[in-house]
């Protein structure tokens, strides 16, 4: 790339792609389609501006909006178009498991085990089923001698309902000075995966596990995710336990790592810790004992993230929603997940644990694999401080967790909390797997590693290799410090690829789902303004969409022009305006699955919003429909030749409240 001398449209450098050196991949998932005697792919995502021609009709038996794989023979240039040949074919768009399966191919995630790893799995669960069988004199199993008997503890796992894991446990107990004893207990996954095993070559393949709606692809063969370390209640599991010893306000005076037997006594969802904990009516049955340690967790818990508060953790409010899926996996609704205290109980005592495994590893200057989040660029919290500015918000020490956890305070309940909240994470780092000591800017730990869930990342299992190391007083140091900072960057990158996959079939199957809901009103949220558009996300069902400049100018019958200063959209016509963080009635007008498009227009009040149709495939179907890029209607000067700002005497829109206002003037 040759970059240019000046600044972009936006302020940033631009520059010009001279040459493409190697692409990242060859194969790529589209819609096939016929066309004058020729077989035609038009590619997901808008990848390529023009669909690819791929032979002769009918190859491998596709059909008319069939999902299939196509690999390139020729990319497309400017002026020539590209081709390839179909692969695979998935099945009939929208049929059950194809969205899926599409998805898998496009991201290019594993499904198969290698069969040798396969029979590796299996010869650990035979010796760890010979190995701890009941003895003659007894119907127990039995805990193996090199392991801490933890077996008698008040062990309990809190978990989702529908939990597709179960690798971690807690007890909890309190003594007579006041200081509680927490034990964090995690699956021994380097119990059954050995280093240079065919297992971990595996699982360090794969890095991580990937959740999507309603399918896990997991790290680990079923036998061990699912089986032989998977905590399952009443059941002998090896662990490896972090001990944490508390002083009455939290502060933690002493921390032990134990490779440990337990069995795990009872098992909850979330959503049935609290009504013990409060005796609420409609509470499940449990011990008296049982309730006593949920309710002295969620005491240590509140006291623990008080502490991390104080600290100047940064917890923004982006509240998690979760589709409900019908029987063949479909999108049938969603609902928003409250994450209430005793999502919080197990959160502290996870971070509890990783805090102090990452210290003890450091303080014996050990290498290994950090969980990163690094400070955010200086720029990027001012331009956010800006721009909570123009909703009305103050924000005069950006740098300053304790003004930031103000801000996410007071925004918390009002219509721009969202838009706000969105606003900081873009502006913040990603969380990275590193080898440096860069600190957990959100967490306001100088030392983080994530030790908590070997089962699903590979991360997790290097660490854990690390704490046996010292339990069983070895110096060893694992892995070279190259060969750890290259499995770094692997981990980084594959979950990065999973957290991207995961999103993107949410949003297939949200587009899917919203394909018959073409017309009909929802509730939303105004969180981007862009000289072409406005960006909107629902509150019920988590859609984003664009309406587009130049649709609004249909819709109004006017003129809309963009405010920089205030980031409004104004039509001066109908006095209407768009701001950040306003609540709004949207409703959606098209619906571009292959694109992964969704348009929508605001309901305004007298005005009747028409839903669009699809452009008709031709010859060149597939073609990226380009209204979404456009910079929108030429906006009106006067006399002088400058551009005009909102209308004079129209006062900035009051915080709270529902319906589009007109901003103040733009400063020049």
């Amino acid at each position: 790339m040759r970059v240019r001398e000046g600044r972009g449209v936006r302020g940033g450098q631009s520059g010009r792609v001279v040459e493409v050196v190697e692409r990242r991949r060859d194969t790529f998932v589209g819609s096939y389609l016929e066309r004058a005697g020729r077989g035609l792919v038009r590619v997901d995502g808008g990848v390529f501006h023009r669909s690819i021609p791929v032979g002769d009709p009918g190859a491998k038996g596709a059909r008319d909006g069939d999902k299939v794989v196509v690999q390139m023979l020729r990319f497309p240039t400017a002026d020539r178009r590209g081709e390839g040949v179909l692969t695979e074919v998935l099945g009939p768009a929208g049929a059950p498991g194809v969205d899926e399966l599409a998805i898998i191919r496009e991201f290019e995630l594993p499904e198969k085990f290698s069969d040798a790893a396969l029979a590796e799995a299996a010869d650990r669960a035979n010796a760890f089923e010979a190995a701890t069988a009941p003895s003659d004199v007894s119907d127990a199993e039995v805990v193996p001698v090199d392991r801490t008997d933890l077996t008698g503890e008040s062990v309990v796992t809190i978990d989702p309902v529908d939990a597709r894991d179960f690798d971690d446990a807690i007890s909890l107990t309190r003594s007579d000075d006041g200081h509680w004893h927490l034990g964090v207990h995690i699956a021994d996954v380097a119990a059954f995966v050995e280093p240079g095993s065919e297992l971990d070559a595996e699982a360090r393949r794969r890095a991580t596990s990937v959740y999507l709606p309603g399918r896990v692809i997991p790290m680990l063969p079923e036998l061990i995710s699912n089986g032989l370390a998977s905590l399952q209640e009443g059941r002998l599991r090896l662990t490896k336990t972090v001990r944490i010893e508390f002083d009455p306000d939290g502060v933690p005076v002493e921390v032990s790592f134990l490779n440990s037997a337990i069995r795990v006594r009872e098992r909850f969802a979330y959503e049935q810790v609290l009504p013990v904990v409060e005796g609420a009516d409609d509470a499940i049955e449990v011990s008296v004992d049982i309730k006593k340690q949920l309710t002295q967790m969620r005491d240590l818990a509140m006291t623990l993230r008080k502490r991390r508060a104080a600290a100047g953790m940064l917890e923004m409010a982006l509240p998690e929603v979760k589709l409900q899926l019908d029987g063949d996996r479909s999108v049938s609704g969603a609902v928003e997940v409250d994450h209430d205290q005793s999502h919080q109980i197990i959160e502290e005592f996870m971070i509890a644990a990783n805090v102090a495994v990452a210290t003890k590893l450091f303080r014996d200057k050990t290498v290994f694999i950090r969980r990163s989040h690094p400070d955010p660029d200086e720029e990027n919290l001012r331009e956010f401080a800006d721009y909570v500015g123009t909703l009305g918000f103050k924000l005069k020490r950006y740098q300053s967790r304790a003004d930031l956890q103000k801000l996410i305070k007071t925004v918390a309940g009002d219509p721009s909390g969202r838009a706000v909240n969105y606003a900081l994470l873009r502006s913040m780092k990603q969380a990275v797997y590193t080898i440096e000591a860069d600190g957990h800017y959100a967490l306001a730990e100088e030392h983080y590693c994530h030790f908590t869930s070997p089962i699903r990342r590979y991360a997790d299992l290097t660490v854990h290799r690390l704490v046996d190391a010292r339990v069983r007083g070895s110096k060893s140091k694992g892995e070279s410090v190259e060969k750890l900072a290259e499995t770094a960057a692997r981990c980084s990158e594959l979950s990065r690829r999973a957290e991207a996959a995961e999103r993107e079939l949410v949003r297939v199957k949200l587009f899917r789902y919203l394909e018959d809901k073409v017309g009909e009103p929802f509730t939303a949220v105004v969180t981007g303004i862009e000289r072409f558009g406005m960006f909107c996300r629902g509150a019920e069902i988590p859609f984003e969409g664009l309406a587009h400049i130049r649709a609004l100018g249909d819709l109004l019958g006017g003129y809309v022009d963009y405010d920089e200063a205030t980031r409004t959209l104004f039509c001066r016509e109908r006095n209407v305006s768009f701001t950040l963080g306003q609540e709004l009635t949207v409703v959606i007008t098209r619906v571009d699955l292959a694109a992964r498009k969704l348009d929508l227009l605001p309901q305004v009040e007298g005005l009747e919003i028409k839903p669009e149709k699809l452009p008709t495939s031709s010859d060149d179907a597939g073609e990226t429909d380009q209204r979404s890029s456009g910079r929108g209607r030429k906006r009106p000067e006067n006399a002088r030749g400058r551009r005009t700002g909102p209308p004079k005497g129209i006062k900035r829109r009051s915080k709270g409240k529902k319906g589009p206002k007109v901003r103040a003037k733009r400063k020049r």
